[in-house]
């Protein structure tokens, strides 16, 4: 597993304190400074960048995709050395960065998550790592139940805050940064955003210049590129800015149900439109790959750090990659993390009344309850409620639900205010035991306490949609890069992308009637007019079902077997009716059933022995 690993010393006086005697296996040193090393698991020469101010006083070390320029890096470590930490943090890419200052060491992934940092102390040592399963293993933690049960029975709650699925281990949120200095525990803080709030008209040339360099940065002179083509504005965006610069290899996958969709016609004309596009076609139905395909084998699953939506659609993947890895691409592009940065969450019509725009806000409500067919009445109670609540007061009010007598997540109903509340709980709440009610209860209580009081629902959301999204990414090209050797990269969860467009309020970036706006706002001119004004999104539930029916077997023994219903806190019978009621084409909370699926792999497979990701270091080193 491919993960970057570093221990520090907060003696007072860590310069006469011996070394590790630990160290990742296999791992290669990457940075050394006093007793504080770094070591780096998976990755190539050309992903471990550093520099060091003129001085000695600062010092900058990035793992991963930089794609600074040599100027740029140089910059940052300047600034650094000036006390300005925080643009490290900001360069081009998808990294992690280790900036020094003096004896004091600030450690940040993204801000999306798609790197993300963790930790956990051992006396005055502390240890961080961008993979939770190796600190759990050093310190012979478990998984925590409560946080995989909350992450699919609950909605609009922020599960692991600074938590992770380890009870042993510590977690940065992104945004943020780990702080290590001597003679002070660790800390963490926010990283400050570069950019103020920004009109829509100041931040559409901002973002179209993020986004470009997020993409003409990965392609250019690296070799063999590839990027997913599915038809949809986002990677028809991100295929249509590289296809501009350099030849590449689009795959578009399609199977019967999709076939019917306007996604693959989008396709065929953005390739169709470009010469420097070679435009590979993968049908599913005629390569009999479906959704769940490939768990049977749970010994042959890859690992991954979080449960990864990814195993899901397994097979899938591997279809859709074989082309890439056949042309010998170096860099596969997606369009992931578009709709986190170019639309935004229903709930943010909650932070525009807020904001002061009453009117606006009213009004788009009302829109709202039209595109969704619902009575424009309950939708305004609903907004009015929320409104007048704060973000512990929704969360106590949920962990109350929870630990109360009323059945939870009933089958079909859906309150026509539900997308403008604070938070709930999912259909696939109704799998909870007695037991495991409790746990997730208080879960959301200890949530509560810490929750911002004067942060807005829209904001809570889009950033718990962003992470989630950043997650699912991370996890996605783990898999890649273990079964198919190919990196997978994501422009739009990139620092700097997020930061343009989340500078822009949700309320602007989306309008009523209208998708994805600034994405046109952005990209006329460089990207296909017929593309930027389309309104149309497909839906992929027919493909679903199949995959659920085709695969019911092999599904009904894992859930059969569940690892969360051995502890007490699932009813196994209640999940496997919803895996019988999808097989019969009745609807089900499809996510709620992904989501418990690759959980439950997750726990199967997850090696947590030390001795698969540590070694001792030879003595020679921890003396020297």
């Amino acid at each position: 597993m491919r993960f970057a690993c570093g221990t520090f010393h907060t003696g007072h006086d860590s310069s006469t304190t011996s070394r590790a005697i630990w160290r990742p296996r296999g791992g290669h040193s990457a940075y050394t400074y006093g007793t504080s090393e770094i070591w780096t698991t998976g990755y190539s020469a050309g992903e471990v960048r550093a520099a060091a101010a003129p001085d000695g006083a600062a010092g900058l070390l990035t793992l991963g995709c930089c794609l600074a320029s040599g100027a740029e890096f140089g910059a940052a470590t300047t600034a650094a050395a000036h006390g300005e930490w925080a643009p490290a943090t900001r360069l081009a890419g998808s990294y992690l960065s280790v900036v020094r200052t003096g004896n004091t060491m600030r450690i940040a992934g993204t801000r999306a998550g798609t790197v993300t940092v963790y930790w956990r102390c051992a006396g005055a040592r502390v240890w961080w790592a961008t993979a939770a399963a190796p600190l759990a293993a050093y310190a012979g933690g478990e998984p925590d139940p409560a946080v995989l049960l909350a992450a699919f029975t609950l909605r609009g709650v922020d599960v692991l805050t600074d938590h992770s699925h380890f009870s042993a281990v510590r977690r940065v949120p992104p945004g943020h940064a780990l702080i290590l200095e001597p003679g002070n525990p660790p800390r963490t803080e926010p990283v400050p955003h570069a950019a103020a709030d920004l009109s829509f008209a100041e931040g559409a040339p901002l973002a179209r210049e993020a986004i470009t360099t997020a993409v003409a940065r990965r392609v250019n002179g690296r070799g063999p590129i590839s990027s997913d083509l599915s038809g949809g504005i986002d990677s028809s965006t991100i295929t249509s800015i590289a296809a501009a610069r350099t030849r590449l290899l689009a795959v578009t996958y399609t199977d019967t149900r999709m076939g019917e969709q306007d996604d693959v016609l989008y396709a065929e004309r953005i390739a169709g439109d470009r010469t420097s596009i070679t435009h590979a076609w993968v049908h599913g139905s005629r390569d009999s790959v479906q959704h769940f395909d490939g768990l049977e084998d749970r010994a042959a699953l890859p690992v991954t750090h979080t449960p990864s939506m990814t195993l899901g659609l397994l097979a899938i993947k591997a279809a859709q990659l074989a082309p890439v890895t056949e042309y010998g691409s170096v860099a596969h592009l997606t369009g992931r993390g578009g709709d986190d940065v170019l639309d935004a969450v229903p709930s943010m019509v909650i932070d525009q009344y807020r904001a002061g725009r009453r009117l606006e806000a009213v009004g788009r409500t009302i829109a709202l309850a039209r595109a969704r067919r619902r009575a424009a009445h309950p939708l305004l109670r609903q907004a009015a409620r929320t409104h007048a609540t704060d973000h512990p007061r929704a969360l106590t009010l949920l962990a109350e639900v929870l630990n109360g007598p009323e059945p939870l997540g009933r089958p079909g109903w859906t309150p026509a205010g539900e997308m403008l509340t604070w938070c709930g709980t999912t259909t696939s709440a109704s799998w909870l035991t007695r037991t495991g009610r409790a746990a997730v209860a208080e879960l959301v209580a200890a949530r509560a306490e810490v929750a911002d009081p004067y942060a807005g629902p829209g904001q809570i959301h889009e950033r718990l949609a962003l992470e989630l999204m950043g997650d699912g990414h991370a996890t996605y090209d783990a898999i890649s890069r273990q079964l198919w050797g190919t990196p997978v990269h994501a422009p739009f969860l990139d620092t700097p992308v997020v930061d343009v467009c989340h500078a822009i309020p949700g309320w602007q970036r989306t309008r009523p009637g209208d998708f994805k706006p600034l994405a046109r706002a952005a990209f006329t001119g460089s990207v296909p007019a017929y593309l930027l004004n389309r309104r149309t999104k497909s839906a992929f539930t027919g493909s679903v079902y199949a995959g659920l029916r085709s695969n019911a077997p092999t599904l009904r023994r894992l859930l059969t077997g569940s690892v969360l219903a051995q502890s007490g806190l699932l009813d196994a019978g209640q999940a496997l009716a919803a895996l019988d009621g999808a097989v019969r084409g009745e609807p089900a909370p499809l996510a709620g059933l992904h989501a418990l699926l690759i959980s439950e792999l997750w726990l199967a497979a997850l090696p947590l022995a030390r001795k698969i990701w540590w070694e001792k270091t030879p003595a020679k080193e921890t003396t020297r």
